[in-house]
């Protein structure tokens, strides 16, 4: 190993090149560690997993169409209804059929009072199915 070089007027000046043979040195031994434990960190453990079907959603034909508006109007399948009116007509849709769901179709910028009061008096009269309409078209 030379730590310096002999010039005509006899000076020793230092070596400017860098020696990279030890530095290959412990790259190759790096690079054949991870080659011989790298299958081994790929261990997976064997499981049976449950299989999904892809069948359609297709709702009951019985669903009530609710709709709120922005100004708190309230629209039964289409026909405007009062607030007051709505524990009437919940508790005769269930005693007709149970298992009836509701949809609720709500403009984005209604006040959430008005949703929670329809899902309170919905679930109090006895409707357990409650689902929300969205149009992700409207963006």
């Amino acid at each position: 190993m030379a730590f310096g070089s002999m010039n005509s007027s006899g000076q020793q000046a230092p070596m400017a090149e860098i020696n990279v043979v030890p530095l290959v040195d412990v790259m190759l031994v790096l690079l054949i560690i991870f080659i011989i434990t790298a299958p081994l960190l790929t261990h997976s453990v064997k499981i049976d997993l449950p299989k999904a079907e892809s069948t359609p959603n297709i709702t009951q034909p019985e669903h009530v169409e609710f709709a709120i508006r922005e100004d708190g109007s309230l629209f039964w399948n289409g026909e405007p209804v009062l607030l007051e009116q709505l524990t009437d007509r919940f508790a005769v849709v269930v005693a007709q059929e149970p298992k009836t769901e509701l949809h609720i179709r709500a403009d984005k910028h209604a006040h959430y009072e008005y949703v929670a009061k329809v899902m309170s008096k919905a679930a109090a009269a006895g409707i357990a199915r409650i689902g929300f309409i969205t149009d992700p078209s409207l963006q």
